[in-house]
């Protein structure tokens, strides 16, 4: 045996020795890593390569999102946008009943930045206020100074600014393009609509009832992001609107007045056809909103309406049945009630019956009916007509009444002729609707309904036959009453005037004073009331020095009527017989209760 083979002998020898020698946990280990009998090299080279496919893979997919990046770039800055600021969403249309667009979304630009991406902040800023000087009164050096990753530096600019900002060529500053809520109508219909935020979020009116009535809560959840939303159809008729608003204007402008309001509303359905409170403002620019003169005074205002609450005192005595059409009262002198005296403003000086009492517009006549009622019957049948509690609409600026906390004879003798009690202006047509429309109180809306379903969420609060002695009072009262200068031709017109003292530090002041008035048409077949309202009207030469109801607000009314009875299907009614005739004659119901 030569040495080599020796040497090989002892070679193989030492291996089963070595391996004796590794520890047991060693050995079981390579074992469950390598397996048996393996070849490991090549085992090594294959993991090798198997790991430059993976990295080249990742790599792959690095360099494709980079390369989506610079194709889109707004999917990815929106995504940012939406975890750190907020983002205009998308609303729905809004139309009036005929299908005009009220509020509708348009993409405008949106400029922002990212700090993190910006390699000179102060020569960013410079070049940026260049272009666009009203950023110098922002804090928009310390926005693009920061370490965000996302900024906005303008919401909503023009396109012109957006091509100035993109031929700077800054990096790290972009453009997103964002829904902004337009109004097509300006300040036609603005009270009604509300305005939105910055972030197309609903600030009041239908708006802000849109978000509160589940679409901020859509929004949230993701959903209602675009533009394929159902509209909204609202019960106004823009017609309508632009006609009341156009009246409106010049009856304020004419009496001098502080402020003027109107509404048109379907006494059948409890509708809002028309809402007008001017001044107003435009919500595409609502600064203005937040001035305390131009709030809608139809919802959020509370005022004393005057004589027109005489319809509700006249209609409770009618209904308890302690009245009839044909009782009387005593007006003969003042009614004194502890040291205060209670005076006609056109004293007849005689016993009144209830018609004259109505047409006349007796204060005296009117508190001795409530007085007839009592306090508690008073206070209950005008908490069922809807007087006494908050109004609730769709649109969410509504104001409390201001009710007397300790209400005595006193407060029920003021309230019996419209002082001493304040509601807003569209729940007292709400209560007057119900005392026209054969009973039926219906919330009023400015959504689209029908009359079926008004019917079926109405309260039925006076008898069918005393709607129709208010019908008759109201008609007659135009035909020789305080409201003659309302007798449209051709519509059977009825209504009553209202004018109340302000109450000014406490105390009624007899020169500032808030007229309305209340129209019915046609008063035989009631469709449509409304109100006309002036506030702090002045006596003209014309007016022979009065500034009362019959004089203004009247006045105004008869144009209103005049311009939208046409646009409502209205169909002039010529020759047509007096109230006592065409509508008591045809309701032998009330023939009996008046004897």
């Amino acid at each position: 045996m030569n040495a080599d083979t020796t040497s090989t002998a002892t070679a193989r020898g030492d291996q089963p020795a070595r391996a004796k020698a590794e520890p047991w946990r060693r050995r079981f280990t390579q074992s469950l890593l390598y397996g048996r009998n393996v070849d490991r090299d090549k085992k090594a080279k294959a993991r090798l390569g198997l790991a430059i496919l993976a990295f080249s893979l990742v790599y792959l997919i690095i360099a494709a999102r980079l390369l989506l990046y610079g194709i889109a770039p707004e999917s990815h800055v929106a995504r940012r946008a939406v975890n750190s600021d907020a983002v205009a969403t998308a609303r729905p249309d809004i139309l009036d009943r005929n299908g005009n667009v009220l509020a509708t979304d348009v993409l405008t630009p949106s400029l922002f930045a990212e700090p993190r991406r910006i390699i000179d902040a102060d020569e960013a800023s410079e070049l940026l206020v260049a272009v666009m000087p009203d950023l110098a009164n922002t804090d928009y050096r310390e926005r693009l100074a920061s370490k965000r990753g996302f900024v906005w530096l303008k919401r909503d600019i023009s396109a012109k600014q957006q091509r100035e900002v993109y031929k700077l060529g800054v990096p790290g500053v972009g453009f997103l393009n964002e829904t902004k809520r337009t109004y097509p109508k300006l300040t036609e219909v603005s009270h009604v609509l509300g305005y939105v935020n910055i972030d197309n979020q609903g600030s009041a009116g239908i708006e802000k009832w849109l978000d509160s009535n589940g679409l901020a809560d859509l929004h949230r959840a993701g959903f209602a992001s675009d533009r394929n939303q159902a509209p909204i159809e609202l019960s106004l008729d823009l017609r309508v609107q632009h006609a009341v608003r156009d009246e409106l204007l010049w009856a304020r402008e004419k009496f001098k007045a502080q402020a003027a309001a109107g509404v048109v509303m379907d006494v059948r359905t409890g509708e809002v056809i028309a809402m007008v409170s001017v001044p107003d403002y435009d919500p595409n620019n609502p600064h203005d909103a937040v001035d305390p003169t131009r709030i809608n005074r139809l919802t959020k205002g509370t005022y004393e309406m005057g004589s027109t609450f005489k319809a509700l005192t006249l209609a409770m005595g009618l209904d308890s049945g302690k009245v009839k059409l044909n009782s009387t009262f005593d007006a003969r002198m003042p009614l004194r009630f502890g040291k205060f005296d209670i005076h006609d403003f056109h004293a007849q000086n005689r016993v009144l019956s209830v018609p004259e009492i109505f047409t006349y517009s007796s204060n005296i006549g009117a508190a001795r009916v409530a007085l007839a009622i009592g306090v508690e019957g008073h206070k209950a049948f005008l908490k069922k007509l809807g007087q006494l509690d908050r109004l609730q609409t769709e649109l969410p600026e509504s104001a409390k009444p201001i009710v007397p906390r300790h209400w005595g004879e006193l407060n029920t003798i003021t309230i019996a002729f419209g002082h001493g009690l304040s509601v807003a202006p569209l729940q007292a047509v709400m209560g007057v609707a119900a005392l026209v429309n054969g009973g039926h109180l219906m919330p009023p809306t400015f959504l689209k309904r029908s009359q079926e379903e008004a019917l079926a969420i109405s309260q039925q609060v006076i008898k069918p036959e005393t709607s129709v002695m208010m019908r008759y009072l109201m008609r007659l009262n135009a035909e020789k009453g305080s409201a003659t200068k309302v007798d449209v031709k051709g519509y059977y017109v009825g209504g009553k005037t209202g004018t109340a003292e302000k109450a000014i530090n406490g105390h009624y002041a007899k020169n500032r004073l808030l007229t309305d008035f209340m129209a019915v048409l046609p008063a035989d077949n009631p469709r449509y009331l409304v109100l006309v309202m002036l506030d702090e009207p002045q006596p003209l030469p014309e007016t022979h020095g009065y500034a009362t109801a019959a004089w203004n607000s009247g006045p105004a009314t008869a144009h209103i009527i005049t311009r939208i009875a046409p646009m409502l299907g209205l169909e002039p009614r010529f020759d047509l017989p007096p109230a006592e005739q065409l509508i008591l004659h045809h309701s032998p119901e009330v023939a009996v209760r008046t004897q």
